[in-house]
């Protein structure tokens, strides 16, 4: 099979894989029929994500067809189209009982990091039952990639984490994919401002599109005191950090209010200064997370009912012989416009 492969920081390419075969009585085989690429990975291409060695198939996100399944596996069959989880979970270890599929001991994210992943034709699930969502006949499946990461990971690491509310104001800093998930996962919950801050005008005018009450470009240095400025000087009750480099953390730190949360969401490379001598008296919280895509099943039902409409992040689309094209499409975003990419098998 084709399969898109990491070969070391800075470098990619497409190879010759052998097919996966089952390798536990739990294990499914899925075909791919579509996936994306997602900024994670253009983080391990960077050299930021350390589990993820050399040789390994890339990708975590897609859709696709039921092509084998181990003799453990009750609740698919070949055949049966499939939302695949960027999180696999065994669903009986500690920390899935919790629901904290992300800390799964045998599981968790693992595709695309330490195996094999989506970007390829045939990609082996771990844990099928419980890392494998049924597609339903009527379903888009270029808006269920979405389903498979972006949402969940907006909607739990941002949204949920940061206790959006009725009537709170809230801050997003970061206008790419995330940004714009938890951006529409926020609405869920009526708050009174949605601050959207970017140093791109055209994902910006995006965001005003998908809701967003006000949006800042933060190229002048000013976002700060802008921010201060439309909530009369207190801050925001959440702020979440959609990018993952210091200096939107720090943005975060100081237009926090007292008593508010600052979610992390941005996959963070290096470190990050604390600025305690400031925030030390706010009684604050801090919240980080990967995602552990509890909310899947909740916003599969919010799609079916059309109050969700994923589609709306995908801009632009390509082959898996066009994958190498995807990917410089989806790192140069700037210059080309792209949000999410979706690549059909």
């Amino acid at each position: 099979m084709k399969a898109l492969v990491y070969l070391g920081p800075g470098k990619k390419a497409v190879e010759d894989r052998p097919k996966p075969v089952i390798d536990a009585a739990t294990d499914a085989i899925v075909r791919i029929s579509k996936t994306t690429i997602c900024g994670t990975d253009l983080h391990i291409l960077k050299g930021d994500v350390a589990t993820c060695q050399p040789g390994r198939v890339l990708g975590h996100e897609g859709t696709g067809v039921i092509d084998e399944v181990g003799p453990g596996v009750t609740t698919f069959k070949p055949g049966e189209r499939v939302l695949i989880s960027c999180i696999s979970a065994c669903g009986k270890c500690e920390y899935c009982r919790k629901q904290m599929y992300s800390h799964c001991v045998s599981g968790g994210w693992i595709l695309g990091n330490k195996i094999d992943g989506t970007q390829a034709e045939f990609v082996r699930i771990p844990h099928a039952d419980t890392s494998l969502y049924r597609i339903p006949d009527n379903a888009d499946e270029e808006a269920l990639v979405m389903l498979s990461d972006i949402l969940p990971t907006g909607f739990e690491c941002g949204v949920l984490n940061g206790k959006v509310e009725l009537g709170s104001t809230v801050a997003i800093v970061g206008s790419g994919p995330i940004g714009l998930a938890a951006l529409l996962t926020a609405r869920f919950y009526s708050p009174a401002e949605i601050i959207m801050v970017d140093l791109d005008d055209n994902r910006l005018e995006t965001a005003k599109r998908f809701g967003a009450t006000v949006v800042i470009n933060s190229a002048d240095g000013n976002a700060v005191n802008a921010i201060m400025k439309l909530t009369s000087g207190r801050g925001v009750d959440t702020a979440i950090e959609a990018v993952g480099i210091p200096a939107t953390f720090e943005l975060c730190e100081e237009i926090i209010a007292p008593g508010g949360t600052i979610a992390n969401v941005g996959v963070h490379g290096v470190k990050v200064d604390l600025h305690m001598e400031h925030l030390w008296d706010r009684n604050i919280t801090i919240t980080t997370r990967l995602v552990d895509t509890v909310s899947t099943p909740m916003l599969l039902e919010t799609l079916r009912s059309r109050r969700l409409d994923p589609k709306l992040l995908i801009t632009h689309r390509f082959t898996f012989e066009q994958i190498l094209d995807a990917y410089e499409t989806f790192a140069h975003a700037a210059e080309t416009r792209a949000l999410k990419v979706i690549i059909a098998a």
